[in-house]
């Protein structure tokens, strides 16, 4: 199978200028891959260049005569914006002319669209946004990242349904450990939603492991750790800042004097390897799980490696065929339940 991505190429803060580099990039390295750049198309065919033919052959436009602005509504993007790069790339995977799409877009607007185009698959009330992020062990997967902010148990025993089947088809783990976030790892801790949460996810086949807390996210004993949107949006942006903290204090402390930056200089090898390892941009790719399609969201502000990654992401949840594989694990769970009843 030779996987088809249209890539929604105006999007994002910085548009055709890191969308068509990071296309090019990725095709590179892939060669049996094809990307489809959805935009203007006299503005990507200046952008694109003169590429080798082997990344030429591979490499397609689809013209699109409007863009979703990043502080559009959701609504007005779907009422007005027919003809927009990101509905015409999600079009592109509903009409099977694309596997995946990858958006750096207007978050509210690429959820509402993706949902209105593609639907939900049958047994999932909403979408998730999924992601990974590092820990001391590798990454975990966390979700929903805030696509909801109130959720049922029932939305959030999905949410854990589907991102056990991500790590799983993703990362290559047959039983991934999927932990409940909440403010102890008590019974008697949590609300209700998240007390009933727990209740179905502990008689299901999933291999729920029960609550962590907040810390638990980087220690890397999970692989799915599961949330409302609220919450994990809070978690996800606390951590971004964090890292940005302490990446300031990092660099104050090292330019203190002549002294303190000969240790830096000492020092460079290792803090290249650390930033490396905890570099937002290699987990760039949020997925939108629960489609009846692949969509991948990159960051708004995303750089080509950044973006290339996004691309990555989507290449492999084609390759796993994520989405029918959710399908066909809530079945299964569905017919576990009724067997019981």
């Amino acid at each position: 199978m030779i996987p088809r991505i249209a890539l929604d190429a105006m999007s994002g803060d910085h548009g055709v200028s890191v969308a068509v580099p990071a296309a090019l990039q990725v095709l590179a390295e892939q060669p049996d891959l094809q990307l489809i750049l959805v935009g203007d198309e006299v503005i990507l065919k200046q952008a694109i260049g003169h590429p080798p033919t082997s990344i030429f052959q591979r490499l397609s436009i689809y013209h699109a005569s409007q863009l979703v602005e990043m502080d559009e509504s959701p609504s007005r993007a779907l009422r007005n914006k027919k003809d927009s790069s990101m509905r015409v790339a999600i079009n592109l995977v509903k009409e099977q002319q694309a596997d995946a799409c990858v958006s750096a877009g207007n978050t509210g607007a690429l959820m509402a669209t993706a949902r209105y185009v593609l639907k939900t698959l049958d047994g999932i009330d909403r979408p998730a946004i999924i992601s990974a992020l590092p820990t001391v062990t590798g990454h975990t997967h966390m979700l929903d990242l805030g696509a909801n902010v109130d959720s049922t148990p029932q939305q959030l025993f999905q949410f854990a349904l589907m991102g056990s089947v991500l790590s799983s088809a993703v990362d290559n783990i047959p039983n991934p450990r999927v932990g409940l976030l909440n403010i102890g790892e008590e019974e008697i801790k949590g609300n209700e939603c998240v007390k009933e949460t727990s209740r179905l996810l502990a008689k299901s086949s999933i291999n729920y492991i029960g609550y962590i807390e907040g810390d638990d996210i980087f220690k890397g004993t999970v692989d799915v750790v599961v949330c409302d949107g609220f919450v994990g949006n809070v978690a996800l942006k606390t951590t971004e800042g964090v890292a940005k903290m302490l990446s300031h204090y990092v660099k104050q402390s090292f330019n203190r004097n002549l002294f303190s930056r000969l240790a830096g200089l000492i020092s460079l090898p290792v803090l290249k390897h650390l930033r490396k390892r905890i570099d937002p941009r290699h987990y760039n790719g949020a997925s939108l799980l629960g489609l009846r399609g692949i969509v991948i969201k990159s960051h708004g502000g995303a750089d080509v490696v950044a973006f290339a990654q996004a691309i990555r992401e989507a290449v492999v949840e084609v390759r796993n065929n994520v989405p029918a594989r959710i399908s066909s694990q809530l079945t299964t769970l569905l017919n576990e339940e009724r067997r019981v009843g």
